[in-house]
């Protein structure tokens, strides 16, 4: 069991999974940055200066200047503003993933489109055929 770990790892399924698992986190990083210091910052101006990280909905009755200072107080809060940047984030993150999945499918389909090289003959055939020129060589 272990000897094939060993093969399931070293063959590359281990090694391409944890490329892909470090691009999606240097991905995220990235894609969070657009929403929260980009896209997030214009719409809020739009909306009349409201910063959606601060958006909450305070559950234990008391006043807060801003989403920090509650959860510095302790209170229980529902933080639709920060739930309202991830679904953006996701949105951005599923549309580049669904650009980059189509243009790789493109790729593979003209991969397939191109007309497949004919296959070597047998060795017995081109055997067989070197015989039959060396025979037509000596009768003539």
């Amino acid at each position: 069991m272990l000897k094939e770990f060993k093969e399931f790892a070293v063959k590359g399924n281990v090694v391409d999974l944890a490329i892909g698992i470090i691009l999606g986190v240097a991905f995220t990083a990235i894609v969070n940055s657009l929403v929260n210091d980009i896209i997030m910052p214009p719409i809020g101006v739009l909306l009349g200066g409201t910063d959606f990280t601060d958006l909450y909905i305070n559950l234990s009755g008391g006043e807060y200047a801003s989403l920090e200072a509650a959860r510095e107080a302790g209170a229980a809060t529902i933080n639709y503003g920060i739930f309202i940047n991830a679904v953006i984030t996701f949105v951005i993150v599923a549309w580049v993933l669904f650009f980059l999945v189509k243009g790789m499918n493109r790729l593979k389909r003209q991969e397939e489109e191109k007309p497949a090289e004919p296959a070597a003959p047998p060795r017995e055939e081109v055997l067989l055929e070197e015989i039959r020129d060396l025979l037509k060589q000596q009768r003539s």
